[in-house]
C-alpha cells in the first residue's frame, strides 16, 4: 500500500438503524464499490435487537422459540457471512468496513480488523485476549467483540460488533457464535461505568484508518462532509427575510422552507418559490422527508385565491403548485389543486401551473379533478427505486406512482418525474426505473442528489459526482425523455420554467383547454370492457385499465414490478 498517497476513506455514521434496512443499505454499497462508484466506506451504526445466523448456524443456536423472540421485539435474519449466531442491540457499536482488500488475503484482513477494536479496548486500559480458532476478543474470559465478514469481488462486507454498554442478559436468547456457555462482556461492565459511544466511535475510526493505511478521516459524524460541489455561496439574508415576510403575510407556506431546499436563497433571490397547499404537516412519514408528520388542519378555502394574488403580486409567468400528502381527505386534497390552478388562470393573465401532486392512493376520481384542470404539467415524484420504498417510503407503492404517471399521460398531459440518487441505489436499478418512467409516457425527468435533512433521516449511502450526473442525463436523453435536469443540487420544481421552454410546450388558451379536456374522455372499450383513454394510448401505447375508483396499468412494468 502507498503510504505516501493513502487511499480515501468515505466515513458514513448510521446512528440506530434496523438490522434489515442496514443490511439492504450495505448490500447496495458493496454493488457501488465493485462498479467503481464509490470510495471505500467505514460504516458505524447501533441495531435495534436483532439475531442474525451466518452460513454455519442451525436452529439449535437459538436457545428460544422464534415466536417468544418476535414477542420481545427481536428480528432473526440470515446473512451471507461466516459464523453462527450472534446478537446485535443498543449500546453495541457495529462497523462495516465497505473495502478492497487489495492485498487479496482475508486472513490478513481479518486480523487488521481484530487489531482495530484491541487498539480501541487498549485505550480504555482493557487488555483484550483471542482464542485459538475462534474469530473475536475477550476481556477476563468472556467476549467483548464478535467478527464475522463476507467478501464479493474482493470487497469486504458485513464485520465486527464492540459490546459498550450492551446488556449481556440479551446474548441469553442464543448459543453465541456456536459456543455453549460463552461468557459475554462489555466495556462498560469492565470499567464499572457507561462509556459515551461518540467517544468510542471516534477511537475506532483513528485505529482503523492508522492499521488499514488510510488518509486521516477526522471524527465520525453522521456523514462524511458535503463534497465542494454542494458548497453554495450564501444568499443575501435580507432578501431571504424579505421573501418569508411576504409569504407569512399571504399566509402561504413555500416547499422550499419545510422541505430545507438547498436552493432556497437563490430562488428567493429571483422572487419564485413553489407554492405548498393543504398545509405543512404530512400524513406519511417518509424517512427522507423534513416535511412535519402529524395530523393535518383542514384545507382552508380561502387559500386558492390568496395564492393566486401573491403569484400575481410577484410577477410571476411560471408557478409550481406542490402539497402534503393528505390521506386523510376523501380526495387526497385534488380539489383543492384544481381550484388553486383555476384560480391562478383567473388572476394571472398567460400563467403557466405545474403542479407536483402526491399519488392519491392510486384514486381515478381525484386524478381526474386534477387532469381536468388542465395543468401545463403534471409532475409526481418516484423518488428513489423500488427496492428502496419500504425503506425510504414505506407508504407509498412504486407500482401505483407509475399508475399515476401513466394516467396523466394518458391524458396528454406533459408529464414528468424525479428522482434522488445517493440513498443506497444501483446504477442497475436507476437504469431499470428510467426505463419504467419512459414506459409510462413520462417525457420530463429531474435527478438529484440525496442530502439528509436531520440525524432522524436516512443517512446519505453516497455523493454522487457532477459528472455521473451529467452521465446519467445523457442516458436518459437517449431512452427518449424530452427534458432532463440532472446535477446534484437539482430538484424537482428548481427552476422548473426552464425546463417547460426549452420543450416547446404551448399553454393553451382557456377554449383549448375545454376542447382538449372532451377529447381527452373520449375512450374506446377493450373486448373485457376496459376503458382506454383514445388519442395518448395510439400514440404512446401506454394502457391501462379502470378497476373500480382506481387505475392500474394492464401490462406489467419491467422485472414483474
Amino acid at each position: 500500500m502507498n503510504r505516501e498517497d493513502p487511499p480515501r476513506l468515505e466515513i458514513q455514521d448510521w446512528g440506530q438503524m434496523e438490522y434489515e434496512i442496514a443490511l439492504d443499505r450495505q448490500r447496495a454499497m458493496v454493488e457501488d464499490r465493485i462498479a467503481g462508484h464509490a470510495p471505500d466506506r467505514l460504516v458505524l451504526v447501533e441495531h435495534p435487537p436483532a439475531i442474525t445466523l451466518g452460513r454455519s448456524a442451525t436452529e439449535e443456536d437459538l436457545l428460544v422459540p422464534i415466536e417468544e423472540l418476535a414477542r420481545r421485539n427481536i428480528t432473526v435474519s440470515r446473512v451471507e457471512r461466516g459464523g453462527r449466531a450472534t446478537f446485535h442491540g443498543l449500546g453495541q457499536l457495529v462497523a462495516y468496513p465497505i473495502i478492497e482488500l487489495r492485498e487479496r488475503d482475508l486472513h490478513l484482513y481479518l486480523e487488521r480488523l481484530l487489531g482495530v477494536v484491541a487498539d480501541v479496548l487498549e485505550a480504555y486500559g482493557l487488555c483484550p485476549l483471542r482464542k485459538v480458532g475462534q474469530p473475536g476478543l475477550w476481556v477476563h474470559g468472556a467476549k467483548v467483540a464478535s467478527v464475522g465478514v463476507a467478501v464479493r469481488k474482493w470487497i469486504a462486507f458485513h464485520g465486527i460488533a464492540l459490546n459498550v454498554n450492551t446488556d449481556p442478559g440479551w446474548f441469553d436468547s442464543i448459543v453465541p457464535c456456536g459456543h455453549s456457555g460463552e461468557k459475554i462482556t462489555s466495556v462498560q461492565m469492565e470499567l464499572g461505568r457507561p462509556v459515551p459511544m461518540d467517544e468510542v466511535k471516534a477511537r475506532f475510526v483513528e485505529a482503523f484508518c492508522r492499521r488499514f493505511g488510510y488518509a486521516a478521516a477526522g471524527e465520525a459524524g453522521r456523514e462524511s462532509r458535503h463534497p465542494s460541489w454542494l458548497h453554495l455561496r450564501a444568499a443575501n439574508p435580507a432578501v431571504i427575510d424579505c421573501m418569508e415576510e411576504r409569504l407569512h403575510g399571504w399566509e402561504l407556506a413555500t416547499v422550499c422552507q419545510s422541505a430545507h431546499c438547498p436552493n432556497l436563497g437563490e430562488c428567493f433571490t429571483r422572487g419564485t418559490a413553489t407554492f405548498m397547499i393543504l398545509g405543512t404537516v404530512c400524513t406519511r412519514r417518509c424517512r427522507f422527508c423534513a416535511v412535519d408528520k402529524g395530523t393535518p388542519v383542514p384545507p382552508d378555502p380561502e387559500e386558492p385565491g390568496r395564492l393566486a394574488r401573491a403569484a400575481r403580486s410577484l410577477g410571476l409567468r411560471y408557478v409550481v403548485v406542490t402539497s402534503v400528502t393528505r390521506d386523510d381527505l376523501p380526495d387526497g386534497g385534488a380539489g383543492q389543486f384544481a381550484k388553486v390552478i383555476e384560480s391562478l388562470r383567473g388572476e394571472c393573465r398567460d400563467i403557466q401551473v405545474e403542479v407536483l401532486v402526491p399519488d392519491f392512493k392510486g384514486s381515478l376520481q381525484a386524478l381526474e379533478t386534477v387532469c381536468d384542470a388542465s395543468p401545463d404539467m403534471f409532475n409526481h415524484n418516484v423518488e428513489t427505486v423500488p427496492r428502496l420504498y419500504p425503506v425510504a417510503r414505506p407508504q407509498a407503492e412504486y407500482r401505483r406512482s407509475l399508475e399515476v404517471l401513466a394516467y396523466a399521460a394518458s391524458r396528454d398531459l406533459p408529464t414528468k418525474s424525479g428522482l434522488m440518487l445517493g440513498l443506497g441505489e444501483t446504477s442497475e436499478e436507476i437504469r431499470e426505473t428510467l426505463l419504467d418512467l419512459s414506459g409510462v409516457g413520462c417525457g420530463y425527468l429531474t435527478l438529484g442528489q440525496y442530502l439528509a435533512p436531520s440525524r432522524d433521516h436516512l443517512p446519505v449511502a453516497r455523493y454522487v459526482s457532477p459528472e455521473e450526473f451529467d452521465d446519467w442525463g445523457k442516458i436518459a436523453r437517449a431512452m427518449g425523455f424530452v427534458e432532463v435536469a440532472s446535477g446534484p443540487l437539482v430538484r424537482s420544481s428548481y427552476r422548473a420554467e426552464e425546463m417547460f421552454e426549452p420543450a416547446g410546450i404551448r399553454s393553451l388558451s382557456e377554449p383549448e383547454r375545454k376542447s382538449e379536456r372532451v377529447e381527452s374522455k373520449k375512450v374506446i372499450r377493450g373486448q373485457a370492457g376496459q376503458e382506454y383513454p383514445d388519442a395518448s394510448q395510439a400514440k404512446r401505447g401506454v394502457r391501462f385499465q379502470v378497476s373500480g375508483s382506481s387505475v392500474q396499468p394492464s401490462g406489467r412494468t419491467r422485472r414483474g414490478r
